[in-house]
């Protein structure tokens, strides 16, 4: 039994790449569903976003599993293997587990530290879970992973620091004004990043937008999108002396305000301060109008420098979360080696027990004037002591376990407590058990000490 990851990414594949290998949210299941049939896999999640497509697995055998994972892409997708060969990365076992951590606790996304992803793999192991895709291992590997990330955003403050420049924009915001409520934005353009920006400011609290466009069509839809108002750009004088905050990146060749402009306004705003963000190219905004009192502007090389900044730090917390994986990771190894170990230790304690009742039965009988208490008191103190004789070996066949040569170790443990058709019937019942959750094909492998 190993696990399996094989996928794509914006490192690995151009977009171009990227698209021919979405899965699309309708066709997820029956995605998934092709995938559970697949030879050699037994367990399996599909983790498709805009930036990567990877499928995770537990397989029988490594070479058969890459192989058929790489068919089954090929297939479902209709491209050539030799188109996407090139792009593709494949893990196995510790790297593929510490990947899918990695990945869970956005270190490996774009925007380092992002949270969407979590959301996402959510989504995914659920979709599995609810198709009897996923069994004892992914189970509580996937399960693991969702607890660690959030783990890793609660406990660290990597998404605490805006790393794009609209959030930049907003981290300056708060600085000048503590908060949005009660304040009037004004976009000047109708660009995609005028959009953004004023998306968030707009969902940080502040209640009104103003649109001022060269073409009034396009402020007005950009206006409605956060039940704004559109001005013409014959009105800005008046949209300047109303606003708190201005965005602006409209494409012109020439400075759209002025600081005589702004020295204008200033005096009709009673010195109410005014915050500008120009993130056009060439600017929009005269650097002049910074020397004046009450306001305070920033063009894209300031907010630039303070998304690196905040990088650094993500970064620093990045490392942080570094430490709790490789934790993370020795604690699903040790539970992955003594996966197999359930069933030796029922069959351990099964025969202790068998042989402890037949014990009392023999103490009963021949000491027949004992109370219905010595009875219990005899009962529990012998109990007691089975379970003080197995702690010993318990604990070795566990260490033993993963480490080389295991399924030597559990051969040996077997035969030294003769413990053969004990551990048979152990292990049945443990499969039957567990025969509701555990997809069949896997349910024989779930024994076999071959992984790691």
């Amino acid at each position: 039994m190993h696990i399996l990851t094989i996928g794509l990414n914006y490192r690995t594949a151009p977009v171009e790449i990227r698209e021919r290998f979405a899965f699309l949210e309708q066709d997820k299941p029956e995605a998934l569903a092709k995938l559970q049939n697949t030879k050699s896999i037994l367990e399996c999640v599909i983790v498709g976003t805009c930036n990567r497509t990877e499928i995770y697995a537990v397989v029988d055998q490594l070479h058969t599993g890459r192989h058929f994972t790489k068919n089954y892409l090929s297939e479902w997708f209709g491209v050539p293997r030799e188109e996407f060969i090139d792009h593709i990365y494949i893990k196995e076992n510790d790297t593929a587990v510490q990947h899918l951590f990695r990945v869970a606790c956005g270190l490996d996304s774009m925007v380092l530290g992002e949270t969407q992803i979590l959301g996402q793999i959510k989504d995914a192991f659920a979709l599995s879970q609810s198709q009897g895709a996923t069994g004892t291992v992914f189970n509580k590997l996937f399960q693991q992973t969702i607890t660690l990330a959030k783990r890793a955003h609660s406990e660290t403050e990597i998404n605490k620091n805006a790393v794009s420049t609209s959030y930049a924009a907003i981290e300056l915001g708060k600085k000048v004004f503590g908060y949005f409520d009660n304040k009037t934005v004004l976009v000047l353009g109708a660009g995609k990043m005028s959009e953004l920006t004023a998306k968030h400011l707009h969902a940080n609290g502040a209640p009104r937008v103003l649109v001022a466009n060269r073409t009034y069509e396009r402020a007005v839809s950009l206006a409605e999108k956060f039940r704004g108002i559109a001005m013409p750009m014959d009105q800005l004088q008046d949209a300047l002396v109303l606003a708190d905050i201005v965005i602006s990146s409209t494409g012109s060749d020439d400075y759209v305000v002025t600081k005589r402009d702004v020295e204008t306004i200033m005096r009709k705003r009673r010195q109410r301060p005014l915050f500008m963000i120009d993130i056009a190219v060439p600017r929009d905004l005269d650097p002049a109008i910074n020397d004046l009192d009450g306001v305070y502007l920033y063009d894209i090389d300031d907010l630039e420098g303070i998304v690196a900044a905040n990088m650094r730090e993500r970064a620093r917390e990045a490392e942080k979360i570094g430490i709790m994986i490789g934790e993370e990771l020795v604690a699903f190894k040790t539970w992955l080696n003594t996966l197999g170990v359930g069933p030796l230790i029922s069959a351990l304690r099964e025969k202790l027990l068998t042989h402890q009742q037949e014990a009392m039965r023999n103490i009963e009988n021949k000491c027949p004037e004992l109370t219905e208490k010595e009875i219990r008191m005899i009962n529990k103190q012998t109990r007691s002591l089975i379970n003080q004789i197995m702690h010993d070996p318990i604990v070795r066949i566990k260490e033993m376990s993963g480490q080389p040569g295991a399924d030597e170790a559990l051969d040996m443990f077997i035969k030294l407590f003769a413990l053969e058709n004990s551990f048979e019937e152990a292990e049945q019942e443990v499969e039957e058990k567990e025969a509701s959750y555990i997809p069949v094909r896997h349910r024989r492998v779930l024994t076999e000490q071959q992984a790691f």
